[in-house]
């Protein structure tokens, strides 16, 4: 499944739609907004992109001039100061990492990367070899130090990184930077990450279509979406098959094994960082557990398609197509 908009026609002669792609923090982001004229538009499109990119240099693990980098590379030294932004979005993950349990985790990226999705892994890792790939993953282990600004890494060679939740993060500021300058209607795509807000210059509602993970080309169905974020994570793409069972790439950060069963996973909630750091728990918790937690959160909705295509949602979204259970 994935989420893409639709555009109806502009009623208000005034307002036009101007948008932009280009690949920002590794991914393709298109960018929307709504404004008076062209040049009005790509002004507030640059706007965007400047911030995004900002926040790029800031948590990017592949920068080695980033402090993500020199805190990854004082792991088992010292303490490393930082932004106040990036302590606070540190904060943000730990506290996700807890109320999942573990299921979400940015030190994610210790794990030893023993598992490949190129056809090169035909049988399961040793027991022995995939419990030491995760020897140095666990939230436990970040220590913040609220006083003084700090983050530290208890263990050497630990790293953290924020693949699960960056482009949620970077979409939530530059919409809330739009926002301030004015601009009342538009939408940040990063990659299935989309954050929209206002309406079409006509007053209708952006249009996010669900999609069938194995054909594209079918839409499950359209929902309304003003002022808020959906964001899907989809691993129907990125597999491997073990004894008849679908593995897929994303990882298990607590046990070093590949999630399973589920298709994509697309969750509905008011902003983008959440939405990310959960789309990608709700993979690793599986169908049943999933969603009993996000029946648990308040303003928090999903969708989830399993590996034999069978659609489930949460308790407060309703698809009217047919083949969808209903936890």
């Amino acid at each position: 499944m994935s989420a893409g908009f639709a555009q109806q026609s502009n009623a208000d002669p005034k307002l036009g739609v101007y948008q932009r792609t280009l690949k920002l923090m590794g991914s393709r982001f298109d960018l929307t907004v709504v404004a008076e004229n062209q040049q009005k538009g790509n002004a507030y499109l640059d706007l965007a992109i400047g911030e995004i990119s900002r926040i790029e240099r800031l948590i990017s693990s592949w920068d080695p001039n980033s402090q993500t980098s020199a805190i990854n590379a004082n792991a088992g030294i010292a303490p490393v100061k930082v932004d106040e932004e990036l302590f606070h979005l540190i904060e943000r993950a730990l506290k996700i990492s807890k109320l999942t349990q573990g299921a979400f985790d940015i030190s994610y990226a210790s794990m030893d990367r023993i598992w490949k999705f190129d056809g090169s892994v035909t049988e399961m890792p040793a027991a022995e070899v995939i419990r030491r790939s995760v020897e140095k993953v666990g939230y436990q282990n970040i220590v913040l130090d609220r006083e003084n600004m700090t983050v530290f890494l208890k263990k050497e060679g630990m790293k953290i990184g924020f693949g699960a939740i960056g482009k949620g993060y970077a979409a939530d500021r530059a919409k809330e930077l739009l926002m301030k300058k004015g601009v009342t209607s538009g939408i940040i795509n990063a990659s299935g990450d989309l954050d929209a807000w206002g309406t079409q210059p006509d007053g209708k509602d952006w249009m996010v279509a669900i999609v069938n993970p194995l054909n594209k080309d079918k839409v499950f169905s359209w929902l309304p979406v003003r002022d808020q974020a959906v964001v899907t994570s989809g691993n129907y793409e990125k597999y491997i098959i073990l004894d008849g069972q679908r593995y897929t790439h994303i990882i298990d950060p607590r046990t070093g094994y590949p999630s399973k069963g589920i298709l994509s996973a697309t969750i509905f909630t008011k902003n983008a960082e959440l939405a990310d750091a959960l789309a990608t728990s709700i993979f690793v918790m599986g169908v049943e557990t999933g969603l009993d937690f996000v029946n648990q959160l308040h303003g928090v909705e999903c969708i989830i398609v399993d590996e034999n295509n069978t659609i489930s949602t949460s308790n407060n979204i309703s698809l009217k197509e047919v083949g969808k259970k209903s936890s």
